[in-house]
């Protein structure tokens, strides 16, 4: 997607806007099925979280993958687009017994985070099937608050209760079919994702009888510059050598191969998206910051500064400009409210439009209305250039007509 390109949708839309490349979208899909999905019997479930625009979770669900829910509303929209039922879990974590009514009724899998949880369900629904988040003791992610995994995390119940949950599902009669991991996001090592994997299998030893086994997702993307892409590569091969060694364990034979799942979210969609921005105002304070100003803000693009997240920034209008330091902000009155730091850009001045990019994960997905900003638009672009509307951005009366005001 180039930089006119870009600027043509911006003209087209207005501006922040969410732009989706396609053609990106459809490359990184690929790379997980024929690099990760080396083993035989893997299947991917999109994580909806990312990105929840009825829209993208249809590209995935129409290119194989499942859907990974953590809310009931993610699985109805899994439904919505056409995902088949059997190809919808449902990770439970603090839900409500109308959450859990609601998503046994429709039939969905759930994924049980936690013994007293596991407990009610059964006493309400035995004989059911259920899958069993376990907590593996093992943590990685690109950044704290994203860790899922690990001795201090919510997430799972603890791997040494497996005896706990197999007495619980004999108790009431409830068939575990798969058990499920999440170590956490945005990792690009290889070490800790193999351990997990070690630890998840040890699991699925202790409980006979299982259709899956739940890897999680967490397959990071370089933000930076300087950082390398995960090797999807060796990584699928080193999963494929474990899962092809635990079967004969398992099984006693090598023709039965136990499903191994995957839950990418970042990955597929994270660089297929940018938030497109004007700028509105520079200042330069006494001491030498020079501030950019944008029509944008955390309440878009939450992750910089909820996180310290780097996202990489590009100046469309000018991108071959004289290097200049700049802080990048947005108009939210908050002190959070920042793209970037010292961040060195193409000479930079009011009406130049930027594109924040790895904007595809977490952006809108994570946005609000806070100061009654409306959320952008949202398009999808083309390898030919034409562009799709997925999102139209809110009037004003759209906003407040939701609070019965007359």
């Amino acid at each position: 997607m180039d930089n006119q390109n870009l600027i043509n949708m911006a003209r087209k839309y207005g501006t922040p806007l969410f732009t989706y490349d396609y053609e990106t979208i459809l490359a990184r899909i690929e790379e997980l099925k024929t690099q990760i999905g080396q083993y035989e019997n893997c299947e991917f479930l999109y994580a909806a979280k990312a990105n929840h625009n009825p829209h993208i979770v249809k590209i995935m669900v129409e290119n194989g993958f499942g859907v990974d829910a953590v809310s009931i509303n993610e699985a109805k929209v899994g439904l919505l687009v056409g995902c088949p039922l059997e190809k919808v879990m449902y990770t439970e974590n603090n839900i409500s017994d109308a959450e859990m009514d609601e998503a046994h009724e429709l039939g969905i899998l759930v994924n049980f985070n936690s013994i007293k949880r596991l407990h009610k369900f059964g006493q309400k629904y035995p004989g059911s099937k259920i899958c069993v988040r376990f907590n593996p003791n093992v943590g990685a992610a690109s950044h704290s608050t994203n860790i899922t995994g690990g001795p201090n995390s919510k997430f799972g119940i603890a791997y040494q209760y497996v005896e706990d949950v197999k007495k619980i599902a004999e108790q009431y009669d409830l068939k575990i079919v798969g058990i499920h991991q999440h170590i956490g996001s945005g990792w690009l090592t290889l070490e800790e994702p193999q351990l997990a994997l070690d630890v998840i299998l040890d699991i699925a030893r202790q409980i006979p009888g299982l259709e899956f086994v739940d890897f999680g997702g967490g397959f990071g993307v370089p933000y930076k510059p300087e950082q390398s892409r995960l090797d999807l590569q060796t990584l699928g091969a080193k999963f494929k050598e474990k899962m092809d060694a635990f079967n004969l364990e398992y099984y006693g034979n090598t023709e039965q191969k136990i499903k191994l799942r995957f839950e990418p979210g970042r990955y597929a969609i994270c660089e297929a998206g940018k938030l497109i921005t004007e700028v509105t105002n520079t200042k330069t304070t006494p001491e030498g910051k020079t501030y950019v100003g944008t029509n944008t803000g955390m309440n878009h693009l939450i992750r910089p500064a909820l996180y310290g997240s780097y996202h990489g920034i590009t100046n469309l209008s000018n991108p071959e400009g004289p290097l200049k330091t700049y802080d990048i902000v947005g108009n939210i009155c908050e002190s959070a409210d920042y793209f970037a730091k010292d961040r060195e850009l193409p000479e930079t001045t009011p009406g130049d439009l930027l594109s924040i990019n790895n904007a595809g994960a977490y952006g809108t997905a994570m946005s609000s209305l806070y100061h009654l900003r409306s959320i952008p638009t949202e398009v999808l672009i083309y390898k030919d250039g034409t562009d799709k509307l997925i999102k139209p951005a809110q009037s004003f009366e759209e906003i407040v007509s939701v609070y019965n005001y007359k």
